[in-house]
């Protein structure tokens, strides 16, 4: 059996103490508390599929964060956001081909027989679990809404 990854990331946060590497030990603390928080709020012991879905808003937050320190000028500030990305990244599953996800969404709209913009909620509902960490799903869904148009 494979360590799940809140064991790895533990891991990774003593291995980056005894290096001595601030950087990553301050972002990979951040995902720790990203997790007990989830975990006490929520009253449970999160998976390694909760962690994924956390880990992909945490992604999706620092890009936007990005793309702000970058129209405002903030290299520095852009620079750490960047790293704790990439840092994140190394966490979530392999990421999918433009080719695959388009065949999954074919497959999807196929065999839900959607046809039209109503149908949407649905498509994005089974495409959600293949797709969590593996795709952005902000582009996914904008994908679905110019097919289903």
């Amino acid at each position: 059996m494979s360590v799940s990854l809140k064991a790895r990331l533990q891991e990774d946060v003593k291995t980056a103490m005894r290096a001595q590497d601030k950087d990553t030990l301050g972002a990979l603390r951040l995902m720790m508390a990203a997790i007990k928080q989830r975990e006490v709020d929520d009253r449970v012991e999160m998976d390694d599929e909760a962690i994924i879905a956390l880990f992909d808003k945490l992604s999706k937050q620092r890009r936007e964060s990005i793309q702000q320190y970058q129209a405002a000028s903030r290299k520095d500030l852009a620079d750490k956001e960047i790293f704790e990305l990439e840092l994140i990244q190394r966490y979530m599953p392999t990421p999918l081909s433009e080719e695959e996800v388009e065949a999954l969404l074919d497959q999807q709209i196929m065999a839900l027989g959607a046809s039209s913009i109503k149908d949407m909620g649905q498509v994005m509902a089974a495409l959600k679990p293949l797709l969590q960490g593996r795709a952005d799903m902000s582009q996914v869904s904008r994908r679905i809404k110019e097919r289903l148009q």
